[in-house]
């Protein structure tokens, strides 16, 4: 009877040990599932981060999902979004251009292929050479907006500023600080040919004037944004330098048929842009501090050497040396 007793004991030990081992077995299983479904889980099996940016329809509710909302409105209506916000139409126009972030960030900074932002809350702080400082995110929207944005800088802890940083947390969500995201920074065109700024001229009008207008005025931040004049980003912008702007162009014009130009024709269509009348940036002398400053940056200075015929392309595309 004993030992009857004890085999039983040791059967439903060993029993139970098998279903704890089942148990734990399946957990790892759920586990490792879950994570394949969060945005958390965002490493490819080659290495690389993938392209997962969470939906907008999961944005949580209350305080925080406003804020991201609220977010996602500036980013994607920026102009319209702060002018509304303003005491006149004159103080508005003070505060911001005619542009919104998707202007170049296309898809409310979503689109992978076009500027796009997600992960960007991942990359910052981060050390900027024209600045010759470490930049928070903040600083960084800050940055477009007296430069590309041609505006004024929210105060600190402005609540768009935050909103603002809650979407680009919000979509950078499950992604490594100081992670390299190859989608990031794709717009650098490395070596610009010798433009023509007559055949640029050509070229724009023949393909770019049904969004942005005969005269550059653009018809709209979204579907074809200001890209000289009053409207459009000031010559401190990113945007401003001749790599900067063709490789945007290479990579993203015309709309719906990215990479179509050739790299001549992108070159060309920069020099004819940026060669345009447009706001001046009024603090060119304490940019890039500690030198290497780039030679393509087009100021005033050579928009006018272009429109009287003496500007020195190799020198600004850095060719002479």
């Amino acid at each position: 009877m004993k030992r009857s007793t004890t085999l039983t004991i040791g059967f439903l030990f060993l029993l139970s040990l098998g279903v704890i081992v089942l148990l734990a077995n399946q957990l790892k299983t759920d586990k490792s599932l879950m994570q394949e479904g969060s945005p958390a889980a965002t490493e490819e099996k080659s290495g690389e981060i993938a392209y997962n940016p969470p939906s907008i329809d999961d944005v949580p509710e209350g305080p925080m999902g406003d804020a991201i909302l609220r977010g996602r409105e500036l980013i994607n209506d920026t102009s319209n979004a702060i002018r509304e916000k303003a005491s006149s139409v004159e103080d508005g126009e003070n505060l911001v251009n005619q542009l919104s972030c998707t202007s170049c960030h296309a898809g409310d900074g979503l689109d992978q292929d076009t500027s796009s932002l997600v992960g960007v809350a991942a990359v910052y702080p981060q050390y900027n050479e024209r600045a010759d400082k470490v930049l928070t995110l903040e600083d960084r929207i800050n940055g477009c907006m007296v430069r590309s944005m041609n505006g004024q800088p929210f105060e600190e802890d402005d609540e768009d500023l935050n909103a603002m940083v809650a979407y680009l947390t919000y979509i950078s969500e499950g992604i490594p600080m100081g992670a390299e995201l190859k989608w990031l920074g794709k717009n650098d065109m490395k070596d610009v040919p010798i433009p023509d700024v007559e055949n640029g001229e050509r070229v724009f009008q023949q393909s770019c004037v049904a969004c942005h207008a005969s005269d550059g005025s653009g018809t709209g931040p979204n579907t074809g944004p200001a890209l000289w004049g009053d409207g459009s980003f000031n010559d401190g912008a990113g945007m401003a330098r001749m790599s900067k702007n063709a490789g945007f162009i290479k990579n993203n014009m015309p709309l719906g048929q990215p990479n179509s130009l050739t790299d001549q024709e992108a070159a060309d269509l920069a020099a004819f842009i940026l060669s345009q009348d447009r706001p001046e940036w009024k603090g060119h002398d304490k940019d890039w501090p500690k030198g290497n400053r780039p030679t393509d940056v087009m100021t005033k200075e050579l928009r006018d050497q272009v429109k009287d015929g003496t500007i020195d392309w190799e020198k600004v595309l850095g060719k002479d040396k």
